[in-house]
Parts: C-alpha cells; sequence; structure tokens
C-alpha cells in the first residue's frame, strides 16, 4: 500500500500563492511519474501537472506559466508551486503518483485524500 500525504492548501487572495506537498510513503520499491489533478464543483476533474520519473513535465494550459512542479527524489514527494493564483483555480487538489511495491510488480496509481484550495477575489 502506498499512502500519499498532501499539504500546503487552504486560502489565499487572487494573485497570491501557495505551495502544495505531497510525500508518498508506504511499501514502495519505485515511484514513475508523480502528478497533481484538480476538480472544482460542477467540472470534471483535470490534470494540472505531471512529471515524469525523468523530470520530463507537462502542464494544462491553464497552469502554463503560473504553476512550476517539481520533485524530490530522495523524499519521494512532488511540489505544486502556484503563482498568481486565480479564483477559478479553486478546486480540490489530488496528488498522485505511479509506483511499484514489488520490483516488477503491479504499476499502480496511488492518489491522495484531496486538499482544498480557494482562491478570492
Amino acid at each position: 500500500q502506498v499512502q500519499l500525504v498532501e499539504s500546503g492548501g487552504g486560502l489565499v487572495q487572487a494573485g497570491g500563492s501557495l505551495r502544495l506537498s505531497c510525500a508518498a510513503s508506504g511499501n514502495i520499491f519505485s515511484i514513475s511519474d508523480m502528478g497533481w489533478h484538480r476538480q472544482a464543483p460542477g467540472k470534471q476533474r483535470e490534470m494540472v501537472a505531471h512529471i515524469t520519473r525523468g523530470g520530463g513535465i507537462v502542464y494544462a494550459d491553464s497552469a502554463k506559466g503560473r504553476f512550476t512542479i517539481s520533485r524530490d527524489y530522495a523524499k519521494n514527494t512532488v511540489y505544486l508551486q502556484m503563482n498568481r493564483l486565480k479564483p477559478e483555480d479553486t478546486a480540490v487538489y489530488y496528488c498522485s503518483t505511479l509506483a511499484e511495491t514489488t520490483r516488477g510488480g503491479y504499476l499502480g496509481n496511488y492518489w491522495g485524500q484531496g486538499t482544498q484550495v480557494t482562491v478570492s477575489s
């Protein structure tokens, strides 16, 4: 089992910044990709940012130029630096990872519990 613990969410004013962190723990053999998704009320869940094992990065169009994803391999942690936040960024943010619990085993997709980000106008 892999657990993801998120931190850094909260309430900020438009134009402000937040840094989300998500640390993976548990029976981890290796971690592959990591990323962040979000879901706002009445909207589909969407990918915000994705980072591969090798450091390749993909951003949603809405995040480009404002958000930065990074990872700390030693800490099994992924970060999302969010700048110039907009009310439209208000959502529950979920971190995720592709991970193996055993070598050559099932590459499972694991999700955090979600953390609320609220951006006030």
